[in-house]
């Protein structure tokens, strides 16, 4: 029978989850108030777009530079670091709200730090959960990883709502203080075996993760696939003007907007630990990212909250799917010497999905309305699956997760 726990067994990996999740939970509770407050300020849609542009393109600029630096230097010291400057910019978020100058460019700003921030933890965080635990825990690791940071995506928009009710310098200090909590919890971890190549830095290096991708279809087809369905489908950035303007839910309705999506990961990754994928991977892909689409189109023409709340986790369990295989085939299928500008390169394509994404939505739906926006961005999914699975026929006919087990 399959231990559902098995990754926990390692004290490195336990550590490692909790400071993850605190750092998700703190970069969820930026985001909800940080949206909810420019859109109150100033009925902007097109700043919506902005705050999700200049976290993606730190990422995109840094590509070269931050995956090298995960896999030639401590991952687990460059997730710290990392977290500590996330933690400077919600340090200087919470001034300006305290302040009463909460004025865009320098919200922009601080977000842009945060970017360069993240983008330099993405790749190290990636790539340090595999060094953690053995090969035969990865998946279960992978999974937990996952729900962790659905779960936080759950708790981080209701407690982001619900302290900027109270106040919203009361949310950015919380965020301040997990942050605190999860760079802490990074440097008690052991330093872990890493592989590194000896080879000097030159332009191939740099560019090394790029070259693996295109390699290997079945990874490149992996990400691009949740690159451009995300790219198109997503309607996170939007959830504030339906909590605001469509479903009138205030600011608590928009935290349970941005929690839907999570309770239904959650749930969807409850079902995957207990029942593993062990057999039709990429078939499999390919539904949930059409059912990703079509749950997207429900939730952009509906006008009533318990409808779009349950589309909402519905799009949350058909993407937690998607997520799950992915990370798994690029943790498992990538040499460790590799892995760090692979994850660098997985962090632009998923910048590019996420914070593309709403940049995207936000200046569409600007000039277009966020409910033609959204149910077109569905619709864009679904013949995105449709596509790639005429595209990459080798996703297609990938049966197995783990690569030993491909015949």
């Amino acid at each position: 029978m399959t231990d559902r726990f098995s990754a926990f067994r390692h004290s490195a990996y336990s550590r490692y989850f909790f400071s993850r999740f605190c750092t998700s939970l703190g970069a969820q509770v930026v985001s909800v108030s940080v949206g909810w407050q420019i859109y109150d300020l100033t009925q902007n849609a097109a700043l919506l777009g902005w705050i999700g542009l200049v976290q993606f393109l730190p990422a995109l600029v840094l590509v070269v530079v931050t995956g090298v630096t995960a896999d030639r230097f401590g991952r687990r010291n460059v997730m710290g670091l990392a977290v500590f400057v996330e933690m400077g910019c919600a340090i200087a978020i919470l001034g300006l709200a305290l302040s009463g100058h909460f004025n865009p460019f320098w919200v922009l700003t601080a977000l842009t730090v945060f970017g360069v921030a993240r983008a330099f933890y993405s790749p190290a965080s990636s790539s340090l959960a595999v060094n953690l635990v053995p090969k035969e825990d990865f998946a279960n690791a992978v999974g937990w990883i996952t729900a962790s940071w659905q779960l936080a995506s759950i708790l981080g928009p209701v407690l982001g709502g619900l302290l900027y009710g109270v106040g919203a310098p009361i949310a950015y200090g919380t965020a301040v203080g997990l942050f605190l909590v999860s760079g802490s919890m990074i440097l008690t971890i052991p330093k872990p075996a890493q592989r590194s190549s000896k080879e000097p830095t030159t332009l191939r290096t740099l560019l090394g993760g790029f070259s693996y991708v295109w390699k290997e279809k079945v990874v490149l087809g992996a990400i691009s696939l949740d690159l451009f369905a995300v790219l198109l489908g997503g309607a996170v950035a939007l959830l504030p003007i339906y909590a605001r303007d469509i479903l009138e839910l205030g600011p608590s309705g928009l935290g349970l907007l941005r929690a839907a999506p999570g309770v239904g990961a959650v749930i969807m990754i409850g079902i995957i630990t207990a029942f593993p994928i062990r057999d039709h991977a990429g078939i499999i892909l390919f539904v949930c990212v059409a059912l990703f689409g079509l749950a997207t189109m429900v939730f952009g023409a509906s006008t009533l909250a318990w409808l779009s709340i349950f589309a909402l986790a519905l799009i949350g369990a058909f993407d937690m799917v998607s997520v799950y295989i992915r990370e798994i085939l690029l943790q498992l299928w990538t040499p460790d010497e590799v892995r760090g500008r692979v994850n660098a390169v997985n962090s632009v394509f998923l910048g590019a999905s996420n914070e593309l994404g709403e940049a995207r939505a936000g200046f569409m739906a600007h000039f277009l309305g966020a409910v033609f926006t959204v149910v077109a961005g569905g619709a864009a999914a679904i013949g995105v699956a449709a596509a790639w699975a005429f595209l990459f026929p080798a996703i297609r006919k990938t049966r197995y997760l783990h690569r030993d087990e491909v015949q």
